[in-house]
């Protein structure tokens, strides 16, 4: 009996040891990423054309968009009078031919020779009496390869690949290579076969591979998706499931003496000497909590109060209060007598977050024997890259002895020179711009000078809410808490895409309005290709222009990337004052960034952005009972364009928002830096595949259950071992 082939012996086999790839084409495909044969059977089709349904030349009509698969009769090129290149070849179907007409892409005339078949989306017009398309999107099906065109002929659906021009690689090409490859691998071995037999409707794996490039029906290929795209997220639920495990079998924790209970207390309640610190940050809050943040606070509090470290994700809309739960959970380390540490992006943020937390606990005070009276006040600390000087040693020392409570800074908090006391609590705002390294490193500073080894508290916050399938696939390893009210009083910002000249008119008066009235403005700058050195460029014109024309005579501020971090906290400053009226911004001020008073946002060019981003954008006004308004001004070039400025101007839920971003840009622009290499999410769509993750996320967590380090699944550890980083291997074999 042949023995099945696994995946990790065709991981071994040079791409180009295929009799279809000689030394050019090898070197193609080594240019898209492929260099084994594994990484060409999982390089798959992105769309297929079923031969049964394709209408004929003939169903269409002038201004029909269509894709038509025809072969090239003939092709000629020449110049037009004013010197562009002109290539028209003819096409035919069965019944009906075309012209197809480029211009400005002579090397068409060598991608099309006569004999050659061609899938050509584009619309269809009309022009001197004959029928057309104008320069269409091209995928070369088969080559001029009799045997292979003959072949193929017979095919009812055929699949095509993601061919690249600019690597000389074709959609016939890749088709070749990997009927090929298919069929000298033979029957795959399948290392959870035994695990899925009776429980779900599912195809073998070799059914699945010859499905997904040979599937001779629409049905056939459907079945193998659904088969490919359930490995594909079982893969990554193993290594979540594990690597949570791992951290709970190895964990050294702080039990905190915190009391979910504390989570009620009533604001203007009358508490007693022994009241926890949470409780009487609670009672002294100006505002009631909702009631989302009593819940997320109570979760908070049960984690902290046992032994296993919390390893929690909080996510919350734009305003939702995650710094009160944030502090909640800080303090809850410093009424044991710990510490705890709040890392943020940005120096703006960590600024902003130093002011916004002293505020919150500017009438709190601590037990201190050392102190007249026993008690302090609750110690704040800011480190960040710009604090120097006798400022940053007395911030190190505050935390070495542990006379400072909390600490607010950026990646400075990172570095060896800072030690902690005693590190109690972890609080990650903004958690997307930081990697997984930097949170562990931060996390690895717990126990610090009290010689006692312990894992601290660690929560992750994000203000950008993440769709629930792309969080179980980033954050599969966390506990999730979601914030899903907003504070009382607050307004929702009314949002309008201002057109033209008109609606610029319309959004600098209402800045104008509100600055008469005693109110702050946010202009947007523009996103600008290139440096930061050259955004910070444009930006500084921009500011000029307001200045000098439609603002002028109002006192405005420029804030960018370039700024020495001084001048960036004095800008900052002046705006929360009422000292400046107007802050003209790149997207420094995208997150955290807290002035009440500011009830306009401008954004130029909005379309240039990405949904997520506007929200936060639009989130720095309408934090307080203040009217507020967002306007959006650009023409977008792109129907996504459009979609994405008509999407945030009919919705301030950042969820909704989120699950709009999922559908228009994909996986990847959400899942971001976690998804890289082979674990990337080649077949998943977590759009429509959200089913199939909460099934293998049980089937992941059932297995690890049973055998946590997969001793008794080798074949499936050592799969495991191809597609998965190093990273996220070392969590799962150690699990």
């Amino acid at each position: 009996m042949t023995p099945r082939r696994r995946l990790s012996q065709l991981d071994a086999i040079p791409v180009d040891r295929l009799a279809s790839v000689g030394p050019r084409r090898a070197s193609s495909l080594g240019a898209v990423g492929i260099t084994t044969v594994l990484d060409l059977l999982f390089t798959f089709p992105h769309r297929y054309i079923d031969r049964s349904r394709q209408s004929d030349l003939s169903d269409l009509a002038v201004g029909d968009e269509a894709v038509v698969l025809a072969e090239v009769r003939s092709v000629k090129s020449r110049r037009t009078r004013q010197g562009r290149a002109l290539v028209e070849a003819i096409v035919e179907d069965q019944s009906h031919s075309m012209t197809v007409t480029f211009f400005n892409q002579p090397w068409r005339a060598k991608q099309l020779p006569a004999g050659v078949q061609a899938l050509f989306f584009g619309k269809l017009d009309e022009y001197r009496g004959e029928r057309r398309m104008v320069n269409p999107v091209v995928d070369v099906i088969v080559g001029i390869d009799g045997d292979e065109r003959s072949a193929t002929r017979t095919m009812r659906v055929i699949p095509v690949y993601p061919a690249s021009p600019k690597a000389g690689l074709t959609s016939w090409e890749l088709s070749r290579a990997c009927a090929e490859a298919l069929r000298r691998a033979g029957d795959f071995e399948d290392p959870i076969a035994e695990m899925l037999e009776g429980r779900l409707d599912l195809v073998s794996r070799t059914e699945a591979m010859q499905g997904i490039h040979a599937p001779t029906s629409m049905r056939e290929k459907g079945k193998a998706r659904e088969r490919l795209v359930f490995d594909e997220l079982f893969r990554l639920q193993l290594a979540l499931v594990a690597r949570k495990a791992a951290l709970a079998a190895d964990a050294r924790g702080i039990a905190h003496p915190a009391d979910p209970q504390d989570a009620l207390t009533p604001r203007g309640a009358l508490l007693g000497e022994r009241a926890s610190l949470v409780a009487r940050f609670l009672s002294g809050l100006a505002y009631e909590p909702t009631g989302a943040q009593r819940r997320a606070i109570a979760e908070l509090l049960a984690d902290l109060g046992a032994e296993l470290p919390m390893h929690r994700l909080l996510q919350g809309d734009v305003g939702a209060g995650k710094t009160v739960v944030a502090v909640a959970a800080l303090l809850a380390a410093v009424d044991g007598g710990r510490q705890g540490a709040l890392m943020v992006p940005t120096e703006v943020l960590a600024e902003q977050h130093a002011y916004a937390v002293r505020t919150l606990l500017q009438d709190l005070d601590v037990l201190d024997p050392t102190r007249l009276g026993a008690s302090r006040p609750v110690s704040v600390a800011l480190l960040t890259s710009r604090v120097t000087g006798p400022d940053r040693r007395r911030a190190i020392e505050g935390l070495a002895r542990g006379s400072t409570d909390l600490v607010v800074g950026t990646h400075a908090l990172l570095t060896e020179d800072v030690r902690f006391h005693d590190l109690g609590v972890v609080v990650v705002d903004e958690q997307h711009r930081f990697g997984v390294e930097q949170r562990a490193a931060l996390r690895d500073k717990g126990g610090g000078a009290s010689g006692e080894p312990h894992d601290p508290d660690v929560l992750v916050m994000t203000a950008t809410p993440i769709p629930r399938t792309a969080a179980m696939i980033v954050f599969g390893d966390l506990d999730m808490t979601v914030l899903d009210e907003l504070p009382e009083g607050r307004v929702a910002v009314t949002t309008r895409w201002a057109r033209g000249e008109l609606g610029e008119e319309e959004a600098l008066g209402r800045v104008r309005a509100e600055v008469a009235a005693g109110r702050r403005a946010f202009v947007v700058c523009p996103l600008v290709e290139g440096s930061d050195r050259v955004e910070a460029a444009s930006a500084v014109s921009e500011f000029e222009r307001l200045r000098d024309g439609p603002l002028a005579g109002l006192h405005l501020g420029l804030l960018h990337g370039q700024l020495k971090s001084s001048d960036k906290e004095s800008v900052m400053d002046r705006f929360r004052s009422g000292a400046l009226d107007v802050l003209v911004a790149t997207t420094v001020i995208e997150v955290g960034v807290d002035v009440p008073d500011a009830t306009v946002m401008v954004i130029e060019d909005a379309h240039r952005f990405g949904i997520a981003q506007l929200h936060q954008l639009r989130g720095r006004v309408g934090r307080s009972s203040l009217e507020s308004w967002c306007y959006l001004l650009g023409e977008p070039t792109t129907p996504e364009g459009t979609r994405r400025l008509e999407a945030i101007a009919s919705s301030t839920d950042g969820f909704v928002l989120a699950e709009l971003d999922l559908e228009l840009r994909g996986e990847g622009t959400i899942l971001g830096a976690r998804q890289q290499g082979r674990s990337d999410l080649r077949l998943a769509r977590l759009s429509k595949d959200k089913d199939t993750l909460e099934v293998a996320r049980r089937f992941a967590e059932g297995l690890l259950d049973a055998d946590p380090g997969l001793e008794g699944h080798e074949a499936l550890r050592e799969e495991l071992a191809v597609f998965l980083d190093e990273d996220d291997a070392a969590w799962l074999f150690k699990s």
